[in-house]
């Protein structure tokens, strides 16, 4: 089935059923990991018929792939309001905690996401959220400093690739409360020296 007759899931069973869909792959690769994700098993553990599941989606790499969009934009939009909410350096930590929240589960599985979200996108992935992003608080979020486009390159850039390479190396067993804590020195030592700097 062509990508062009796929269903979209514009009505609300067609929501549920694409929810019931992720949600079985994620409790599938929780429980038995990348390897022993198949679209049988994921039609099973959600409930719907595998003639069903491939209406909406290709093969499991194109649902991991919409899992972890939907879980970027998600996050996205958490970070805007955060920022049009309350634009100072007491705002980085809940950032920091969207962006970590958005890919939840085993390293196995947060990999999984983030690889499926890469290889799909390509490397213009980040670049479309750069811009999203930038589109959800344009004119909304009033900062209390400016931020020229290299500065918020790097913002959007360093947490998420961040978090993409402890992804990959899950034998480091890295602490996400002291990874958290790391994050948000990181981003608030970056904030703080660029209103340093144009102040001078």
């Amino acid at each position: 089935m062509s990508e062009k007759k796929r269903r979209k899931p514009a009505q609300a069973r067609a929501e549920a059923t694409v929810e019931a869909i992720f949600d079985a792959t994620f409790q599938l690769l929780e429980t038995g990991g990348l390897d022993a994700l198949t679209t049988n098993h994921i039609a099973q553990r959600a409930g719907v018929s595998i003639g069903t599941l491939y209406q909406y989606f290709g093969g499991k790499q194109q649902i991991l792939a919409a899992m972890a969009q939907r879980r970027a934009e998600a996050a996205r939009g958490k970070i805007a309001q955060t920022l049009i909410a309350a634009p100072q350096l007491g705002s980085v930590r809940p950032i920091v905690q969207a962006l970590m929240a958005t890919f939840q589960g085993s390293p196995e599985t947060r990999k999984a996401l983030l690889d499926a979200l890469f290889d799909h996108g390509g490397d213009a992935v980040m670049l479309r959220h750069h811009q999203a992003f930038l589109a959800a608080i344009g004119g909304k979020a009033q900062l209390n400093l400016d931020l020229s486009p290299e500065s918020l390159f790097v913002l959007t850039h360093a947490v998420a690739g961040l978090l993409r390479a402890a992804a990959a190396e899950p034998d480091l067993n890295l602490s996400p409360a002291v990874l958290e804590d790391e994050f948000v020195l990181l981003m608030e030592s970056y904030l703080s020296a660029l209103i340093a700097r144009g102040r001078r």
